[in-house]
């Protein structure tokens, strides 16, 4: 899923930004004898151009170009909350020619909500790095009398159902969050679903719907206007740019880290010398300078790290949104 950090930046200059990193910032590295330099890689975005994961990949094509002296081109997929072009890619040659640049929905949520799907989340993906992570915030306009988290819960107990929650729609991460709070808490509430996370954004800013978790790049200009209120933020420790705003664990609700992930994945079977290739530089992509600040425009913290680790929190995810959907009830559509 697309972040909203087009709420605060423009879709043309989030492109501007990520297109200037190939001019002032790629690497000037020779490509190993082994890799089969010359032939073009294929980076899938299973989103439409101008989001996050969007520029974000275009920026790291642009850096891999030089770092593995061949093309690589950014191939938009939308459709079907990211399964669509994650499909394509777990049905390319295991090459390391075609690459998935995703987010944790395609991964570990939609396939709990989207029905039967034409590939296995798991066991038809291999993964490669982690790219980075984004914290979200649960807010409230500035006009609900809610200023703490346990002032939004003794209101939604008290009447159950009558707090509404905005989400880009249902079994996107944000809708997810909601669904996991009333499971902790025994709260009630009313899930919103837009058609995608900025008219979800609107209308938390516009009172028609009384919270919403909101990744903190799109929110934190609106809670420093005072157009919102952010009660906790989701990340395991407080946001800099919010030193006085609680985690959701200093907030009363322990073990509530929840932080939208974008990795990169290559086809099952991809051979392992090929995935620690674009592992390695991967990682020396995301050490870019300028690559670091155009994440910080997008709110999303560079992770980097090993397939294992990948692996790991792919999974783990995996488990724990299956479960928290069961639990809801939701039903594959």
């Amino acid at each position: 899923m697309p972040t909203l950090a087009t709420a605060t930046l423009t879709r043309r200059r989030l492109l501007t930004l990520g297109a200037a990193l190939a001019a002032t910032t790629a690497f000037n590295v020779r490509a190993a004898p082994d890799w089969p330099a010359g032939k073009t890689i294929t980076w899938v975005v299973p989103y439409p151009a101008g989001g996050s994961t969007d520029v974000l990949g275009r920026a790291i094509a642009q850096q891999l170009d030089a770092l593995l002296a061949t093309r690589v081109i950014v191939d938009n997929r939308p459709g079907a909350t990211g399964t669509i072009g994650a499909a394509r890619v777990a049905r390319a040659e295991p090459d390391g020619l075609t690459l998935l640049g995703t987010s944790i929905g395609p991964q570990a949520i939609a396939p709990h909500v989207m029905g039967k799907l034409t590939y296995d989340p798991v066991a038809d993906f291999a993964p490669v790095i982690m790219i980075g992570t984004i914290p979200h915030l649960l807010v409230v306009g500035a006009a609900q009398p809610f200023k703490t988290l346990d002032d939004l819960l003794k209101a939604a107990k008290a009447a159950p159902q009558s707090l509404a929650y905005a989400s880009g729609g249902t079994g996107t991460i944000l809708h997810m969050q909601g669904e996991l709070l009333q499971q902790r808490t025994g709260a009630r509430f009313l899930h919103v679903p837009y058609k995608g996370d900025t008219p979800a954004l609107q209308d938390t800013l516009a009172g028609q719907v009384q919270f919403a978790f909101i990744p903190a790049a799109a929110a934190l200009p609106h809670v420093r206007t005072g157009a919102l209120r952010a009660l906790a933020a989701t990340s395991a420790r407080r946001l800099p740019a919010l030193p006085n705003v609680p985690t959701m664990e200093d907030a009363g609700m322990p073990d509530f880290v929840v932080e939208q992930w974008q990795a990169v994945f290559a086809p099952a079977s991809t051979p392992a010398a090929v995935i620690e290739r674009l592992n390695t530089d991967i990682a020396k992509a995301l050490q870019s300078p300028a690559l670091i600040a155009l994440a910080e425009q997008l709110g999303i913290t560079l992770a980097g790290g090993s397939p294992q680790a990948l692996d790991q929190t792919r999974k783990a995810d995996f488990d724990k949104w299956g479960k928290v959907i069961r639990d809801a009830g939701i039903k594959p559509a």
